[in-house]
């Protein structure tokens, strides 16, 4: 199970508008990488349009933002199309990068235990490490939380400054 401080596992997905997303290309800046289950199911449409609506507040705070999914390219396409959504949309449909962060999990409902993607959030520093990990979260107000984050570490984890002797 990954930690805060680790090394966040890199990847290379194909993503929307036919692009390749490459997690190392993002170094040097920080990244919030969201796992979500389905394009257009209720939740991660609220999640993806917040995520989406406060992109520019993202942007001021120097944060990329990427959802990830096992859904195709073809289908971020049109869901981002259908929600005019302003994100990066990656496609995970090996579900490698979702077991590489531990989000493929066993999900249970209606008695019914299947695989699935455990709606999670990991904050990636600059550097290449995991500064904060949601997991398990709610989609309606995941976005602003992260935000607020965003603002105030700016995608760095703190560390306290040692005292010069």
């Amino acid at each position: 199970m990954l930690k805060e401080g680790d090394l966040a596992p890199e990847f290379d997905l194909p993503a929307d508008g036919g692009k390749r997303l490459v997690l190392k290309a993002f170094r040097g800046g920080p990244v919030v990488l969201y796992f979500y289950p389905k394009d257009n199911t209720e939740g991660c449409t609220i999640e993806a349009k917040e995520f989406s609506d406060l992109a520019p507040e993202f942007a001021r705070a120097g944060v990329t933002v990427i959802g990830i999914s096992p859904d195709s390219p073809k289908s971020h396409d049109k869901f981002i199309c259908k929600h005019e959504l302003a994100l990066l949309l990656a496609s995970d449909e090996e579900k490698t990068v979702a077991e590489a962060y531990g989000v493929w999990v066993e999900k249970s409902m209606y008695g019914r235990k299947y695989m699935g993607v455990e709606r999670a959030t990991f904050a990636i520093s600059p550097k290449g490490h995991i500064a904060r990990i949601w997991r398990k979260v709610s989609p309606r107000g995941h976005a602003a939380e992260v935000l607020e984050w965003a603002r105030g570490a700016g995608g760095e984890t703190k560390k306290p400054k040692r005292a010069k002797s």
